[in-house]
């Protein structure tokens, strides 16, 4: 296993020194929801990084904050399920993922600050005014840095010398999903590849859209949000079946037998996230605080996954990797 540091990117504000919150009457704990997009098993160790730097800034679970965590396991009636009970239960501050998830919040409870630890283009999914200037109540980190689709390409290139043709499976049911969709469609074109898309709504979806791009694609760009997340190890496993080399937005893919990914690092974003909380707790109007861009960007290779799939990954990729899995 080998890491290295790749890419950093200039952005997001320094967390302040952590100083003690202020003194809360009994039973007054400010409340924080958690509304996790996909499930527990492929999230839990997101919200471990979120907590740890809670402690961090003074908020201790049970004795400084209080915290209500749901799973929506992908589901936009859960979501909205999950967000009407924090608005019930008078949440201080709602965290979350993904432009759909960020929007049942506010539905549910437009007075109450939100947080999104990642989402793709808030601006132009309309969560906020300005990366500058959030207004309203929201704010958070984008997932969006410098060209990542064109990067994922350039990966797959790499990986793959007689690229032609791309696939891409996404959600066409959360704006996020679609936005990062046509930005890879337009990547791909500028690099000169016609991409097909493969849009599903459901689990139900997930299968016959990779009966659908069987023998009709070189590589795959897999994106990800709630629902691709909660069903992680069947597309690995149906990509691997169709023989299928993919790409994948987060890391959390490729660790579980997924061939590669590139894209921000979710522990960095979640830990980021409880900054935001920290703030928010203390008094600042999420309008007030600016949506910060990841600085932090992860290659991630699974060469077993590799093998199988009949390819041999050049050094060129090797030496650029923050992980190689073997």
């Amino acid at each position: 296993m080998r890491r290295r540091d790749f890419i950093t990117f200039v952005g997001g504000a320094a967390a302040a020194w952590p100083r003690a919150p202020r003194a809360q009457q009994p039973g007054k704990l400010p409340l924080v929801g958690m509304l996790g997009s996909a499930s527990a098993s492929s999230q839990d160790h997101l919200v471990a990084d979120f907590t740890r730097r809670l402690r961090d800034l003074g908020w201790i679970e049970g004795r400084t904050v209080a915290l209500e965590i749901r799973w929506a396991e992908g589901r936009a009636d859960r979501a909205d399920e999950i967000a009407a009970e924090f608005a019930r239960l008078k949440v201080s501050v709602i965290v979350t993922s993904a432009a759909a998830n960020v929007l049942a919040a506010q539905r549910a409870a437009p007075s109450t600050p939100i947080v999104f630890a990642v989402a793709t283009d808030p601006v132009g999914t309309g969560l906020v005014a300005s990366l500058a200037r959030p207004g309203g109540t929201i704010t958070g980190s984008s997932s969006q840095g410098a060209d990542t689709p064109g990067k994922q390409i350039e990966l797959l290139r790499e990986m793959i010398p007689a690229l032609r043709r791309i696939g891409i499976i996404a959600n066409s049911g959360t704006p996020g999903a679609v936005a990062e969709m046509r930005a890879f469609e337009a990547a791909a074109r500028m690099l000169g590849y016609e991409p097909a898309s493969f849009e599903i709504r459901s689990a139900e979806d997930i299968a016959p859209a990779f009966d659908a791009l069987k023998g009709k694609v070189d590589a795959l760009d897999v994106v990800p949000e709630g629902l691709i997340l909660a069903n992680r190890i069947r597309i690995i496993t149906l990509a691997l079946a169709a023989r299928v080399p993919a790409i994948y937005g987060l890391r959390e893919f490729p660790e579980v037998g997924g061939l590669m990914s590139f894209g921000p690092s979710l522990p960095d974003l979640y830990r980021r996230a409880a900054d935001f909380v920290d703030k928010i707790l203390r008094g600042t109007k999420p309008a007030d605080i600016p949506v910060e861009q990841p600085t932090k960007f992860d290659i991630v290779i699974n060469l077993t996954t590799a093998k199988a799939l009949g390819l041999t990954v050049p050094p060129t990729l090797l030496a650029i990797a923050n992980e190689v899995i073997e």
